[in-house]
């Protein structure tokens, strides 16, 4: 177990120790019943002594009892101890996973983060709960089971010895051999996961296009290298099992005829022979448990890697120790601002931004696709941190700002909107979760979003299911608005966010910020002209260059790519109107 993660055991601690103390005491007990066993043949029915019998019999009842209860409770503080573990090891990475930049997201996919707090996390804890119970009990039973044989028939005991250069070799080799396809299968489960999310996320495109042939051709091909993966992995651990069988059986039948030959002679007691064959039972039994355990927490050292890799994940961006805890204004300073996402020396996404949006003003973001527009957006509430340069909101570096202050005053809806299983209610009180019903209702008017939800049978206590598929792609944008808004931002950013409504409710939400909300900076990235014509100044972006600066009338005339794109919009609805 690696002790990174066994940290994680924490209030669980006490039930991880007791665990073992009474799996110690279980054993003490089924070590001794076999020496009681051999009394009552020995003395009892060799003597025909039947209170003797009874006497030791009833003693016999009671150990078993006790081992019986010993080894209940050693399962229940085991199986609390794992699962507490599991828990916290979720949580553990859960938070970790908070703390991300977008950079460090980036480095996992979605699949793969699932699949490491799901698979990956059941295969440490099954381990664990092994190792605690059934690692404590097999050294102490062999341990104990070999003192007993040799009180009782030193030379059988030496036969024990043989069992262990053929268990360890055998181990050896499983682990050299099988250990590399764990690894690989694991990152297959993320492949497969990711294709089962796909498409279960466009469900609605597969059946469009009659893809279903296709998208059940993509899994069989991944669930076939999952199935052939582990297929060699299993045959190669298959080897255990019979390996111990063999051992176990070439034991016990030559103590039953070393013990035989023992007894003819008169050296030995027929009841002395029955219980070194049960001690050698017990002891080969625990050589199988360690191999057991052996081989589960040799599954478990791949996930153990793959969930270190999460906790060692360093966060990008942490808080200064005199992180700045107030944003004065919504004032926005892109100083020569350059940014890679492959970071130092890697191709530039931005270059040599300039630009100065004053506080409250309206700022229209315009440029094909691939221009960087989101990614110009994105550094504003630290999404990701500049390579060269820096971005200043209220005449302060973003980097000296606490980052819960700073993005509690920028509000962001991005291109893709995102809605969270529960009612309205719920979903548009993440912008402020002590906000009143009148609150909600008011940035739903805003948003334009109001109507519609008053549509709906029940409201603003309408259940959104998973990933908000019960509302249309324009309410979906709606709602993401009003919740941006209920934070009563500084500054509020719309990345192409009303591309999904008409023009006429675009204009109506476009005309309540500039009544609602005239002290707040807001910026729109908009593919549409209108979105964005009435805006204070207007940003054309270019190959990730600022390619113009100014109000709709002046880039009509000075900046060729802002009025190619306007006359062909504004021609296109003169046709529509002609039509």
């Amino acid at each position: 177990m690696n002790r990174k993660l066994l940290k994680s055991v924490r209030e669980y601690k006490r039930e991880a120790v007791l665990t073992p103390v009474f799996v110690v005491l279980e054993v003490l007990m089924e070590v001794l019943i076999p020496m009681l066993m051999a009394n009552i043949i020995d003395i009892g029915i060799m003597q025909g002594d039947l209170p003797y019998i009874l006497r030791t019999g009833g003693l016999l009842v009671v150990m078993a009892m006790l081992a019986l209860f010993f080894g209940a409770v050693a399962g229940a503080t085991a199986a609390k101890a794992g699962a507490g573990y599991a828990k916290n090891l979720r949580q553990d990475i859960f938070y970790r996973i908070q703390d991300f930049s977008f950079k460090n997201i980036d480095h996992f996919s979605t699949s793969s983060l699932v699949t490491r707090m799901t698979t990956d996390i059941t295969n440490i804890q099954m381990a664990f709960m092994m190792t605690i119970r059934l690692l404590a009990r097999a050294p102490i039973m062999i341990i104990l089971s070999w003192i007993m044989t040799i009180a009782i028939n030193p030379k059988m005991a030496l036969l024990f010895l043989i069992a262990i250069p053929l268990l360890g070799g055998t181990l050896l080799f499983i682990q050299r051999k099988a250990h590399p396809y764990f690894v690989k299968v694991f990152d297959e489960y993320d492949v497969l996961n990711n294709r089962v999310q796909e498409n279960v996320n466009a469900a609605r495109v597969v059946k469009a296009y009659v893809r279903e042939d296709h998208e059940i051709e993509k899994f069989h091909g991944i669930s076939g290298i999952v199935y052939q993966l582990f297929t060699r992995a299993e045959k190669i651990v298959a080897w255990n099992q019979p390996v111990m069988q063999f051992t176990i059986y070439l034991i016990v039948l030559c103590v039953v005829m070393i013990g035989g030959k023992d007894i003819v002679i008169g050296t030995m007691e027929p009841g002395e022979l029955t219980s070194v064959i049960i001690y050698a039972i017990q002891i080969l039994s625990s050589l199988m448990m360690v191999s057991f355990v052996f081989v589960m927490n040799m599954i478990a050292e791949a996930s153990t890697d793959r969930i270190r890799e999460v906790l060692e994940e360093v966060p990008e961006m942490q808080d200064k120790p005199d992180a700045k805890d107030e944003v004065p204004s919504g004032d926005i300073v892109f100083d020569h601002v350059d940014f890679s996402y492959g970071g130092e020396g890697g191709p530039l996404a931005l270059k040599d931004v300039c630009l100065h949006i004053k506080s409250g003003q309206t700022v229209g973001i315009f440029g094909g696709t691939g221009s960087a527009k989101s990614t110009l957006v994105q550094l504003i509430p630290r999404l990701y941190d500049v390579t060269k340069g820096a971005v200043r909101v209220g005449g302060i570096d973003v980097r000296d700002y606490d980052l819960k202050v700073l993005r509690d005053q920028v509000s962001m809806v991005l291109q893709k909107n995102v809605l969270f299983t529960g009612s309205i209610y719920e979903n548009i009180r993440w912008g402020d979760a002590k906000a009143s019903d009148e609150e909600v209702q008011r940035v739903c008017r805003l948003a334009q979003a109001d109507g519609f939800i008053r549509e709906f049978p029940e409201g603003y206590n309408t259940q959104i299911v998973e990933g908000g598929n019960n509302v249309s792609g324009g309410q979906k944008q709606r709602l993401c608005i009003a919740r941006a808004l209920l934070k009563k931002p500084k500054i509020l950013i719309l990345d192409d966010s009303t591309s999904a409504v008409d023009t006429k409710t675009d204009a109506l939400i476009r005309k309540a910020f500039r009544e609602e909300i005239p002290d707040t900076t807001k910026i729109i990235i908009s593919q549409r002209v209108s979105s964005i014509e009435d805006a204070d100044q207007i940003i054309i972006l270019d190959n990730g260059q600022v390619n113009g600066v100014g109000t709709s009338e002046e880039l009509l005339k000075t900046n060729a790519i802002y009025r190619e794109v306007y006359e062909s919009q504004m021609k296109g609805g003169e046709d529509e109107d002609e039509q």
